[in-house]
């Protein structure tokens, strides 16, 4: 009996824990999507948009048409850490690790050559490149980090390098690439509520400078 007592109490202690989490992190992860699209789309300034919910509360999509300088359309998704969860908490913090940017822009200047880096030990299992036997390889040092670069034009890659070390946090920055065949510029980073806003805007001008440069159009 004073097992099943204990055990009993123990349920309902964790119970209890649990419910106080689950409306705790729900509030947390609220605000801190909230933060992340204001303060993108007060940088990217768009002419239209559309969210789309990804369920509980993981995060979001964003579609926005900027249709200004070279950017075309700005993309993003945000994925976020299960803070709601107690017990599935600590495996996401194991599997997923932190909360992920993905962005994709388009831009109106045709993109002629791929090139990617990818964080060395960032992937479990390395994402399928197009065509990736044709493609150059090398490894390259970015702030203290291997990243393995994969590039049709070396200088397609110095242009990626040098929108990485731009970043706030260079290391957070997960991959980077230039795709021809869909025509955009892949983002993935693990982004920073303090910094999210000048990080973007160091994105934008990367598209409106660099990718305006004879190295992605010839």
């Amino acid at each position: 009996m004073e097992i099943t007592s204990g055990f009993i109490l123990a349920v309902m202690v964790l119970a209890a824990i649990s419910s106080i989490q689950f409306f705790k992190g729900r509030q947390l992860n609220l605000r801190i999507m909230q933060h992340y699209l204001r303060s993108i789309e007060d940088v990217v300034k768009p002419e239209d948009k559309e969210y789309v919910w990804l369920g509980g509360y993981i995060g979001f999509r964003a579609y926005y048409k900027v249709n200004r300088d070279n950017i075309k359309k700005f993309e993003y998704t945000l994925t976020l850490l299960p803070r709601q969860s107690i017990l599935y908490f600590p495996i996401a913090l194991l599997t997923s690790r932190h909360d992920k940017l993905f962005i994709v822009v388009r831009p109106f200047n045709d993109i002629k050559h791929e090139a990617h880096l990818i964080q060395k030990g960032y992937y479990r299992m390395k994402p399928k490149i197009e065509n990736e036997e044709f493609l150059k390889k090398e490894i390259i040092e970015i702030a203290g980090k291997k990243y393995e670069a994969l590039y049709e034009k070396k200088r397609d890659v110095e242009n990626l390098k040098a929108l990485i070390e731009g970043m706030s946090k260079p290391q957070n920055v997960k991959h980077v690439s230039l795709t021809p065949s869909t025509n955009v510029l892949y983002i993935q980073m693990k982004p920073e509520p303090d910094t999210i806003s000048e990080d973007v805007a160091r994105i934008i001008r990367f598209v409106n400078e660099r990718l305006k440069e004879s190295p992605f159009s010839s």
